[in-house]
């Protein structure tokens, strides 16, 4: 598992490498443009566009190989990697040698190409790809220096040719090589501290999710066992209460009704808690293609009885565009319903509940809106947390679980969408819901 995320994370990063790349060939097209015609350099422009031109075909090349790549096993990645970084070396090398040679000062971006090695590649690889670079180093400006290449002399930059002169050639090739080689052992210190540190995090992280199933697996358990012994006291309370057992006098009847209203509280509250644990180890939920008009509809149905109890108006608006989308029907009318009933709740007396969805091409946009009470400001980061509860919510309804917006989160999530909400105390809010179709 370990591996398979670092594999991922050295392909993130040679795509970056990818992105990085078009810009630097970009950036040396339009240089070379700069100086041969603004500045009047004189300079074989054939064959620098040339190796600009060879170095957007292999990148082409590299990242049709990246992707065919990705998800097979990490030493096609690492092959990868350590080619593209030859390449940008053996690219800079030719640049170098028609722009000037030892005289270039763009010389010293081989350090930034080892830095960039330092950090996707392993110390062994990066420090041979340092070689590497030395060697294209010393291979032109030897080869200049014997005459075996012609050397281009940026006459228009320096006043004399360095490219014969040894002192020179020494002075510029001690710092080079001292500066490569430090510069490669700082970067592959750090960066091997930083992929260590990734790994106990990733391991840390693979432990907390066990855990967090194994809890969620006894969670499932016991509330299951709870729920089954609360069914079994609503059974013999029911009868009790309805006097088919005999006639209770006032006290007992009084103890008798606050019992059962007690294990009622308490059966909700399971089977909330069985509900979300349930959502939590499931790692597939059945979907198939409804109607989300008939689903809006529906969930509507369920809680017109309360709102008009509350004189509470709900108006609803489905784009005509949106008919048949693809999930859970029964989850997706549970989250509506939910966010319904506590819009119902929190509404006042005479209040109105709008809920509407719009066309977003292949996903659609819910909006739940109501005139409530509202969320404070500060709280609102924590609404989707599992037990909690508004501080304002509390005022107006005791009882509660502080789950629902928990499951329609988890609802919402394992369907590859996304809720929030955008709320202000005494005001209102309007909950968000954006899915797939």
């Amino acid at each position: 598992m370990q591996d398979r995320t670092l594999q991922e994370g050295l392909a993130e990063r040679l795509y970056w490498l990818i992105r990085l790349r078009w810009i630097a060939a970009l950036g040396a097209f339009f240089t070379a443009l700069f100086v041969t015609q603004a500045l009047r350099f004189s300079l074989p422009v054939k064959p620098i566009y040339t190796v600009i031109a060879a170095l957007f075909a292999c990148n082409i090349i590299f990242f049709f190989f990246l992707v065919r790549s990705e998800k097979k096993s990490s030493i096609s990645i690492n092959k990868i990697a350590n080619a593209q970084i030859s390449l940008d070396l053996a690219s800079l090398a030719a640049l170098i040698h028609f722009s000037g040679g030892i005289e270039n000062p763009l010389i010293f971006y081989f350090i930034f190409h080892m830095i960039i090695a330092s950090i996707l590649l392993s110390r062994r690889a990066s420090f041979l790809q340092a070689t590497l670079a030395v060697f294209l180093f010393f291979a032109v400006i030897i080869l200049e220096y014997a005459r075996l290449l012609p050397h281009y002399c940026l006459r228009e930059f320096i006043i004399n040719c360095q490219y014969h002169n040894r002192i020179y050639i020494g002075g510029v090739s001690f710092v080079f090589v001292s500066t490569l080689y430090i510069a490669v052992y700082l970067t592959t210190s750090i960066s091997s501290r930083l992929k260590q540190r990734e790994k106990v995090l990733n391991a840390a992280n693979e432990q907390l999710k066990e855990k967090d199933r194994v809890k969620s697996e006894y969670v499932l358990r016991v509330s299951h066992d709870i729920k089954e012994d609360l069914a079994a006291i609503q059974g013999c309370l029911e009868p009790v209460v309805r006097g088919i057992t005999g006639e209770l006098n006032p006290k007992q009847l009084d103890l008798i009704q606050r019992a059962a209203h007690r294990t009622a509280k308490l059966m909700f509250f399971v089977k909330a808690l069985l509900e979300v644990t349930r959502i939590k180890l499931s790692k597939e939920i059945k979907m198939d293609y409804f109607s989300f008009k008939d689903t809006v509809c529906e969930a509507i149905f369920y809680v017109s009885p309360k709102a008009k109890d509350k004189n509470i108006a709900i108006n609803s608006k489905v784009e005509q565009t949106i008919d048949q989308i693809r999930g859970s029907k029964e989850y997706i009318q549970e989250t509506l319903t939910n966010l319904l009933a506590n819009s119902v709740k929190y509404t006042p007396r005479g209040g109105k509940i709008d809920i509407g969805a719009s066309d977003k091409g292949n996903r659609i946009l819910i909006e739940i809106t109501d005139n409530g009470i509202g969320i404070p400001k500060n709280e609102l980061p924590r609404i989707f947390e599992e037990f909690y509860r508004a501080s304002n919510a509390k005022e107006v309804e005791r009882d509660g679980t502080g789950l629902g917006l928990s499951i329609a989160k988890q609802i919402v999530k394992m369907h590859d969408g996304r809720i929030w909400v955008e709320s202000e105390e005494g005001k209102g809010s309007k909950f968000l819901i954006e899915l797939p179709k």
